[in-house]
This record gives C-alpha cells, sequence and structure tokens, in this order.
C-alpha cells in the first residue's frame, strides 16, 4: 500500500513546493507484473503525488535503497553505465501539473521578468487545501526541507519546482533598496503579518534546497493583504508606470505586492535617445525634434535639447526648417529664460512657408493647455494678422481673449467665427462658446 503524501505539496524537486531530493523507491516505484513478466511506469511520478513522506523531519532513512528516478529505471532493466547516458534529457510535462510561467513587464526603459513555475491550491490529487496554505502548506518563517545543504534554514522558493528567478535589465529599487541589474532567486520567510523578501544572487539551484544566506544581493520586508481568491500562483503586476510598479504575488486568498521603482526612468530615456540618434533615427529631423520635445516635456537636459533642436533644422544634416522645428526651438529658448531669442524664433515660426492657420491655432491652444495664456494669445494673434478673417483665426482669438480675462473681445470674436464654422460639430461648439461668454461663466 502507498504511503499516504504529506501535506506540504513538493517534498522533492521533481516536485513542489518544499522537499527532499527526486528520489524514489525502486520497490515502491516499480512492481512487477507476474503475468506479462513487465514493470510498471513510476507511480509516484505517475499519479502526480506529492512524494514520499516526511518522517520526524528526518527523509531518507526509512528506507535505506533509495536511487534517483533515471537510476531507478536503469537498474531496473539492467542497463550498464549512467542514468545519464542511457536517458539523454527530454521534454515532458512538469512535475505535479505546476505549469512554468513568465511574467514580463516594463516600467519605462526596464525589462522585469519573473520566471515560476505555478501550483494549484487543489492538489494533484484533488485535495482542496484551501485554508492550509499559509503557516501549513508553506509553514512560516525558515523551514527544514530535508534535503540539499540549508539545514534548517530554507526560505520559500514562491513557487514550485524550479527555482523562481526575478530578471531587471537595469538597476532598480525594491521597497526603496537598490537593487542591482541582473537576475536573482526568489525566496521568501512568510509571516502572519510581514514577509521578508529574499533576492539571492544565485538563481540556478534547484528551488531552495541549497539557499545560503551569505549569497543575498537583498532582503526587504512587505505586508501581506487579503485578496480576492487565486487557485494558481501567479504573479501580477496590478500597478505599472514609466517609474515604478507593483509586483504583487498572488495565491489562494493572499497578496503580496512589492514595490519596484526607477528613480532615473528619464535620464535612461535620454542616454537611449542619444544612442538612437546615432543610428538611422538621426538621419532625418524628426527624430532629433522628437528627442528635443521629450526634453522639453521633462523638463530636463535643455541645453542638449537645444542643440537636438538647432541640429533638427540643420539642412547639412538631414535638417528642416519648418513650423514644428522652429516652435520647438522657440519653445525651449523660453524654458532656459532666454525670451528675446524665443520671441525672434516664435516670429520666424508662424510667418514661415509651412504654416498653415491650423497649425499656429493648434500651437495657441497648446500654450493654453500647458498655462500659458499670455503666450498662447500672442500666437493667436499673429494668426489673425497673417491670416485675417480665415477660419479658425476668430476661434483662436475668442480662447486667447477669455483666458487672458477679456470676456467682452471673446464674445465678439466667437460671434464672428460662428457663420465660419466649417461643421456642425463646430458650430454647436460655437454656440455653447457663446452662451457660456454671455453669462460671464469660463471657456475651456
Amino acid at each position: 500500500m502507498r504511503d499516504k503524501p504529506i501535506l506540504a505539496a513538493g517534498r522533492r524537486p521533481t516536485g513542489r513546493l518544499y522537499g527532499p531530493a527526486p528520489t524514489v523507491e525502486i520497490l515502491r516505484v516499480f512492481r512487477k507484473n507476474p503475468g506479462a513478466g513487465e514493470l510498471s511506469s513510476p507511480s509516484c511520478v505517475a499519479d502526480g503525488e506529492e512524494g514520499p513522506p516526511i518522517q520526524g523531519g528526518e527523509p531518507m532513512t526509512r528506507h535505506p535503497l533509495r536511487l534517483t528516478a533515471a537510476l531507478a529505471v536503469a537498474a531496473a532493466l539492467g542497463l550498464a553505465g549512467s542514468a545519464a547516458a542511457q536517458f539523454p534529457g527530454v521534454t515532458l510535462p512538469p512535475s505535479g501539473g505546476n505549469q512554468r510561467q513568465t511574467v514580463i513587464q516594463q516600467i519605462g526603459l526596464v525589462r522585469v521578468t519573473v520566471d515560476y513555475s505555478s501550483p494549484h491550491v487543489h492538489s494533484p490529487s484533488g485535495e482542496d487545501r484551501k485554508g492550509k496554505i499559509w503557516g501549513a502548506l508553506v509553514p512560516y518563517g525558515m523551514a527544514n526541507l530535508g534535503f540539499g545543504t540549508c539545514g534548517d534554514q530554507c526560505p520559500w522558493r514562491g513557487g514550485a519546482n524550479e527555482n523562481t528567478t526575478f530578471t531587471i535589465s537595469h538597476d532598480i529599487k525594491v521597497q526603496g533598496q537598490p537593487l542591482p541589474a541582473g537576475t536573482y532567486g526568489l525566496h521568501f520567510l512568510p509571516g502572519p503579518d510581514e514577509w521578508t523578501v529574499i533576492f539571492s544572487k544565485n538563481s540556478t539551484s534547484w528551488g531552495s534546497f541549497f539557499y545560503e544566506a551569505k549569497e543575498d544581493a537583498l532582503r526587504v520586508k512587505a505586508k501581506p493583504q487579503a485578496s480576492e481568491y487565486h487557485e494558481v500562483l501567479t504573479y501580477d503586476f496590478p500597478e505599472r508606470r514609466n517609474d515604478k510598479a507593483t509586483l504583487a504575488l498572488q495565491w489562494e486568498n493572499l497578496s503580496l505586492p512589492v514595490e519596484l521603482t526607477v528613480d532615473n526612468s528619464t535620464q535612461l530615456y535620454v542616454e537611449n535617445l542619444r544612442r538612437e540618434l546615432r543610428s538611422s533615427p538621426g538621419f532625418g529631423w524628426e527624430g532629433w525634434a522628437a528627442a528635443a520635445q521629450y526634453c522639453l516635456q521633462n523638463k530636463t537636459n535643455l541645453d542638449e535639447a537645444e542643440k537636438w533642436a538647432q541640429r533638427a533644422m540643420d539642412r547639412t544634416q538631414g535638417g528642416q526648417e519648418n513650423f514644428t522645428t522652429l516652435t520647438l526651438l522657440s519653445q525651449l529658448q523660453t524654458a532656459k529664460g532666454d525670451t528675446a531669442e524665443a520671441a525672434k524664433t516664435l516670429g520666424r515660426a508662424v510667418n514661415h512657408p509651412t504654416a498653415t492657420p491650423i497649425d499656429i491655432h493648434l500651437y495657441g491652444r497648446q500654450l493654453l493647455g500647458e498655462k500659458k495664456p499670455a503666450e498662447a494669445l500672442k500666437v493667436f494673434e499673429a494668426n489673425a494678422k497673417r491670416n485675417p478673417n480665415v477660419w479658425p483665426v476668430h476661434v483662436g482669438l475668442a480662447r486667447g481673449y477669455a483666458a487672458n480675462g477679456r470676456a467682452k473681445e471673446a464674445l465678439a470674436e466667437a460671434k464672428l467665427a460662428l457663420p465660419q464654422a466649417p461643421d456642425d460639430a463646430n458650430r454647436k461648439a460655437l454656440q455653447a462658446m457663446i452662451q457660456k461668454l454671455e453669462a460671464g461663466e469660463t471657456i475651456d
């Protein structure tokens, strides 16, 4: 009669969450068929059991004759040579149905990858282990796995089967603590109210069996939270931005959020722009202009951005002087405090042959969106001077005057714009604007 599997899934590396070596007992695994003289397949692997039980924390002492599964097969079949030689690497389904998963998340330019195997709340035999995961199947604190070299100082591997790994392409911070780029073994010390998350420099050993604290790259604390039910252990990124994200381990009714931050996200993009501009993106004006615009929007590297904007206009280098490049340069000059040069450049932009009434109007709207009403009004007035009485110069003047507290003039311009509206949508928008101005209300 077969031994009953223990609760803690994965007592061996073929295995599962915790446990001793990938060993099986020959007499237990292979049963002679008296009639046919054949050997059955390894039963404890085939039916997804959790592995041989631990008795008093002393595995591998109950049955003196134990061999690895491959050696057991070799011995039973009378094959010569090593098991490795007789059984070359083959691909089989994951042990215990713990499917291998990979989750990837970008934090700006930083690529975060977690590779893990995902155990279920229900065991391979169908046992419902809900309510028996934390502090039981997954012990609190360190544990004695009965195999390997970690003794009674073995953390949880945060999954099943092979080591769970955490890879980052750039340096980041985890819970506010620095972690260099690289691949790490991911381990945990669970607790009722607080967990320790361990990033080990050893990412290649199987599970936690050979864990050594001296190989730790970083340890941080994290607080578990109640969550919706997850049958399968999952790593997810419920929150994500260009400079931060939250990595969450989720299983059963528990979630463990861990904050990942990239303090230098903007500079990483600037460094990447420098590299890209030395390749095909640098062959046309658009790449240089886009790079300069990014720096302007993020208020960084403005001196370098101004040079990029000028490069975007340099015909000898594939650049082009047009309304877009000129207004960009003007904005950068303004941001650097060079208002006199900025005004000259803007004048060139508004009067450039490539500048259409719509282009100038949209630039004025952009300035309004940036809370620069005085600058926006100058653009709207320049548009009206260059393109008198055409759509949408009166709309621009209405918005410019309104933004600068000149409601009476704004109303007059809106009424002039109404008969010029090119379609019903613009006509209705102007009618609504006029109603607001007549009621003394502000307009967007």
